[in-house]
């Protein structure tokens, strides 16, 4: 039977769609993330694409980008058609090192094909698809669940889960809110903890953990075993570092504005080596300017710049400013 990896720590980076790209999952995967995932990517797509890039003698690799330095790192899958699950899992197994099935998208272009966080309401389609899955493939199964549709059936999680445990998924990380809250109000930390307490697989926590306190106060309150960070990633890959600093001896370091632009332009030369499209770049310089002084007027720069060669001078203007 196939085992999750060892993890370097505690802290996973989540799927995000424009973020996770693999030049910004590097850094996090430098700066300590336990593990990284890519972009949800459809099944349908990797099917259609990997006979396109077959029939030019290019692997699935130069359609999910990713770097032997992230590892462990695991591909994120979704979709409804079972076969084609099947199929795409086959298909990305040999690349990476865990396959993550998405049941917690909230994403209407996502949901609207009874797929991500819209399959909770398939129980029987689910236990199929996920006994299948788990046959089909060698490397671990891990599953990406939100808690509910609405309030009032916030707890469809747990069923889900134990048809998950028992078809043999390795490990769940449930993201604390509903379909319908999408990423508004508080997660419910409190649905992880009976998570926990419901299935004997690792657990991981997600929803809210902004902080290196947050993600301590999150496995103290709930016993998951790993805690999953997306927004609060996002332009801060040194969260990961901080956590395990943390986790490991109660403080950690702040990071100054030098560093924290040092290491854009270190996920700038990381960018080079990928296919992610300018905006994506602008978008990441966006975030990593969050939080500096000064950093609402540059951002509107930013905003205005054409190219990379610009958005490096915009940046370098700034950071000779600051000296």
């Amino acid at each position: 039977m196939s085992k999750i990896p060892g993890f370097k720590g505690k802290a996973f980076f989540a799927p995000m769609a424009g973020v996770s790209d693999p030049a910004f999952r590097l850094l996090c995967s430098e700066n300590g993330a336990g593990l990284v995932v890519t972009e949800l990517t459809s099944v349908h797509a990797i099917v259609a694409k990997e006979k396109e890039l077959r029939e030019q003698e290019r692997k699935i690799t130069d359609f999910i980008e990713y770097s032997e330095r992230e590892r462990p790192v695991s591909v994120q899958l979704f979709g409804n058609d079972i076969d084609l699950v099947v199929k795409a899992a086959k298909i990305v197994e040999p690349y990476f090192d865990v396959i993550d099935f998405n049941m917690g998208c909230p994403a209407p272009h996502i949901t609207n094909q009874m797929a991500g966080a819209a399959l909770l309401q398939e129980q029987e389609h689910v236990k199929e698809l996920f006994t299948r899955l788990v046959k089909a493939v060698d490397k671990p199964v891990t599953l990406k669940v939100r808690a509910g549709i609405s309030d009032s059936d916030k707890k469809m999680f747990l069923p889900i889960a134990k048809i998950a445990e028992e078809a043999g998924v390795k490990m769940i990380a449930l993201h604390a809110r509903t379909l319908k809250q999408g990423y508004s109000g508080e997660a419910d930390w409190s649905l992880i903890k009976e998570l926990k307490e419901n299935v004997s697989i690792p657990v991981v926590g997600n929803g809210d953990v902004w902080t290196p306190e947050d993600a301590k106060r999150m496995i103290e309150e709930t016993g998951c075993d790993y805690v999953m960070i997306g927004r609060g990633a996002m332009g801060n890959p040194f969260i990961f570092r901080q956590v395990n600093e943390y986790l490991e001896t109660g403080t950690y370091e702040d990071i100054s504005t030098d560093e924290k632009l040092g290491y854009f332009f270190k996920y700038l030369e990381y960018a080079k080596d990928y296919k992610i499209p300018f905006h994506a770049v602008r978008t990441q310089a966006m975030q990593f300017t969050k939080g500096l002084k000064g950093g609402s007027e540059l951002r509107l720069r930013i905003g205005k710049s054409r190219d990379k060669d610009d958005l490096v001078r915009v940046i370098e203007e700034f950071k000779k400013q600051k000296v």
